[in-house]
């Protein structure tokens, strides 16, 4: 069974096209990307063209930080702080590798 406004969609494209509407798109002509997963290709194109990263590429730069202030620091409670918030990362880390595998 066809969608109820089938017709008027249909029209409504014969009319943008007669109009030249689709005329001179970016990208005219050439070949459809390739995609390994078609159901999420809109949401994954726009967090990659607004510079998103998963969660533990973040982490692990939060993580370098967390290591270059430990080599700057000589106050050995500091030190000890930020050792704990490594090992914390460092689990966080791991936990948003393991969702984003999946």
């Amino acid at each position: 069974m066809d969608h109820p406004l089938i017709d008027l969609i249909n029209a409504r494209i014969a009319a943008a096209e007669a109009d030249g509407a689709f005329d001179n798109l970016e990208g005219a002509g050439k070949p459809l990307r390739w995609s390994d997963d078609p159901e999420n290709e809109l949401i994954n194109r726009l967090i990659a063209e607004n510079g998103a990263v998963p969660e533990f590429v973040s982490l692990s730069r939060e993580l370098a930080k967390l290591r270059q202030e430990l080599l700057e620091t000589g106050d050995r409670t500091r030190r000890s702080e930020i050792m704990k918030e490594m090992s914390m990362m460092e689990a966080r880390i791991a936990m948003s590798r393991k969702a984003f595998s999946r």
